[in-house]
């Protein structure tokens, strides 16, 4: 399949670390080999930041809380992330995929798209090129990696967590389309649970389903995202691998199973929305300037509040300190808050190493 067009078929391949923080800790300390590993904080309002497959098997999961994770597995072993030292492994990470293109567009700290239909070595499939990439990692750091190919990002995407930890799968032309048919929608990249919470309404469970909804009907309930979705339901994914990628934002935001109407519960709501936007932040190297809370209300009405400080932000609380301030301005609340949500803008990842970033994540370290 050549995406209805005469182009040639893309060689995609979407390269994720398996259990990355966690693996990284087990490598550098034998004793945490073979056991339930949390990367976190354990205090009361901590979050794992990462779980290692021992833990996994128990039921923790990445950004879940602490506590939780210690009721479901009461062995678990909390260790205090080491961001410059992930961060050095993934240098090591980036240096071996530039061995084989120039095209590489990074995610996170532990996975990126490649596109390799012309590759430095001249490799003609491109399983054989992840194999030896996935070879090239374990041989430097000493960790597995997953590796997804397919003939465009979102089917590479989906097809790396096909055989983890330290497999790959492919999704070819010819079996694309009826993979996505089958996939419940909940399980693609991109559609958040709120949105898979909307497509259910709306009688979309499975990507059968949402192909059979027209571009229009996609585009009126789904704005923007509607071409994106009406696309993947075929199989089809035109988005370029983009090694220059400028992210513009990173943000975070969750609907309620009830709308509430007192600023100190929609407050406290605020927190777990700062955690995970920081949380990014960090993986990525990144940080900003901008905070903006949005606030949609019960009638789907919507406020947005910003502020912009003179230097990037350096944690969590100053993130969750101006949030909190911005989202007391629209009390009392016009209606009640059914949505709230938290965004970093004014990004740059300069200026994050210095002294004034060396404040730990503020998860209960």
């Amino acid at each position: 399949m050549n995406d209805m067009s005469s182009t040639p078929v893309r060689k995609i391949i979407h390269v994720d670390m398996d259990a990355f923080y966690a693996s990284v800790e087990q490598r550098d300390n034998p004793e945490l080999r073979g056991k339930p590993l949390a990367v976190g904080g354990s205090a009361a309002r901590g979050v794992v930041a990462a779980a290692s497959y021992e833990a996994r098997a128990f039921g923790v999961r990445s950004a879940m809380p602490s506590v939780t994770a210690k009721r479901k597995c009461p062995d678990l072993i909390f260790v205090p992330p080491r961001f410059d030292v992930y961060k050095a492994v993934s240098q090591q990470i980036r240096e071996i995929f530039a061995e084989y293109t120039p095209l590489i567009e990074p995610l996170s700290l532990d996975e990126a798209y490649l596109d390799v239909t012309e590759n430095l070595k001249g490799m003609q499939i491109a399983t054989e090129v992840a194999l030896e990439i996935r070879a090239r990692i374990k041989q430097i750091t000493g960790l597995n990696a997953s590796a997804g190919i397919s003939y465009n990002k979102f089917l590479a995407k989906m097809a790396s967590d096909l055989n983890k930890p330290n497999g790959q799968a492919v999704i070819t032309p010819k079996n694309g389309p009826a993979f996505v048919e089958a996939l419940p929608v909940s399980k693609f990249h991109g559609v958040g649970p709120a949105t898979a919470e909307r497509m259910r309404k709306y009688g979309i469970e499975t990507g059968l389903d949402l192909k059979s909804k027209s571009l229009a009907f996609l585009q009126e309930h789904f704005g923007k995202a509607g071409p994106y979705f009406y696309g993947i339901a075929r199989g089809i994914d035109q988005r370029q691998v983009r090694p220059d990628r400028i992210r513009k934002s990173v943000g975070a935001e969750d609907t309620f199973p009830e709308d509430i109407d007192d600023l100190d519960p929609a407050t406290a709501e605020l927190r777990p929305l700062a955690e995970k936007v920081w949380r990014y932040c960090e993986t990525s190297g990144i940080s900003g300037k901008t905070v903006t809370v949005k606030i949609k209300y019960s009638d789907f009405t919507q406020a947005t509040r910003s502020r912009t400080t003179l230097f990037p932000v350096t944690n969590m609380g100053e993130i969750l300190e101006a949030a909190t301030a911005l989202l007391a301005t629209v009390h009392p609340f016009k209606r009640p808050v059914r949505l709230l949500g938290i965004t970093l803008s004014s990004l740059t990842n300069e200026g994050t190493e210095d002294d004034r970033s060396q404040s730990q994540l503020d998860l209960g370290i």
